[in-house]
């Protein structure tokens, strides 16, 4: 029995199609059949090469839903058959990063899809404590996106500092973007600005109860929490400087360019802070599921295309993502 998978095998090269053996599982283990794996602009980054990767050839994908179909013996909370999403940060839970809630920095860390191989494949093996059950009422190709677009988006608005009745400004209407507008509504803010330069994520956004606004006249725009979800210069400097009083910028977006800040102009005369955001934790993933089951964050609309576990499907997906193109999340189906 072989394992298909879309992988990188260079950066700056399309992804290619494999066939490989299957991965054994340690004795914490459990395999899950992937059933949707998001297409994230984290991916665009890695294959174009703009941020480096630790180990190749790998197989991308980090927001992966499935269903387990195999588990170790010390395996006992999960059995074959189970929906199942998968937590992208694989930790050892004893470091003092990990002890002090900061899994995202565990000394012996790993991310799937990037340093361990991630979901654009038929199958993955993960840690049992990173498989958490899927509920029947969340779709799979939903409960997907939910483990890197809203559950960073999620972080990203508690690293602001968002509190109920605060203004909240979107610089960027894709994956994250959606995700973060709909957090930020379901949250009590007392405003959404959404910033993007596609007309067509604006409207998306107008949809979900945003105040659209082209890039170009995002000047005008006043907020106390900004979150930067692109990755560029511009935007970010832009999201600094739409902050009120005491506001609070975060920055998302992978970059491999710096942004200029004028320390007195920009922080001191408003008592503004530049804030960094990185990934999530396992407990916000378990926040999002019980948010859905209750009504409270609706997800139904985020994946707006799905593709086959095909090479130059998955490629073509990306090229558009790179783009600034290709709607709001796109999913593989295997």
């Amino acid at each position: 029995m072989v394992v298909r998978a879309i992988r990188l095998v260079q950066p700056g090269s399309p992804l290619v199609e494999v066939e490989q053996e299957p991965v054994s599982l340690n004795i914490d283990e459990v395999r899950v059949q992937v059933a949707a794996a998001g297409i994230c602009r984290s991916d665009v980054h890695y294959r174009a090469g703009t941020r480096p990767v630790p180990r190749l050839p790998v197989t991308p994908g980090h927001e992966v839903a499935g269903v387990v179909s195999e588990t170790s013996s010390e395996v006992t909370d999960l059995a074959p058959g189970d929906r199942v999403v998968l937590h992208y940060l694989v930790s050892c839970g004893q470091c003092g990063a990990c002890r002090a809630g900061r899994e995202q920095f565990c000394s012996e860390g790993a991310m799937l899809g990037l340093s361990r191989d991630g979901g654009y494949a038929e199958e993955i093996v993960v840690p049992m404590r990173n498989a958490i059950p899927l509920p029947e009422s969340i779709a799979t190709e939903v409960g997907a996106v939910m483990m890197c677009s809203t559950a960073t988006s999620l972080h990203a608005l508690r690293r602001g500092g968002f509190q109920p009745g605060e203004t909240v400004a979107v610089f960027g209407c894709g994956g994250l973007g959606m995700s973060a507008i709909k957090l930020a509504i379901a949250m009590g803010a007392g405003g959404v600005y959404a910033i993007d330069i596609d007309t067509g994520k604006l409207d998306a956004a107008a949809g979900l109860g945003a105040t659209p606004i082209a890039f170009d006249d995002s000047s005008s725009v006043t907020a106390d929490v900004a979150l930067e979800m692109v990755g560029l210069p511009e935007t970010m400097a832009v999201a600094v400087g739409s902050l009120a009083v005491g506001g609070r910028a975060v920055a998302v977006g992978i970059t491999h360019e710096p942004f200029q800040l004028h320390s007195f102009n920009d922080l001191v005369l408003r008592e503004a802070s530049v804030i960094g955001s990185a990934d999530h934790l396992l407990s916000e993933i378990h926040e999002l599921i019980a948010m859905v089951i209750d009504g409270v964050l609706d997800l139904s609309d985020v994946v707006t295309g799905t593709v086959p576990l095909e090479a130059n499907a998955v490629n073509a997906a990306m090229d558009a993502l790179q783009r600034h193109e290709g709607g709001i999340r796109s999913v593989i189906v295997p």
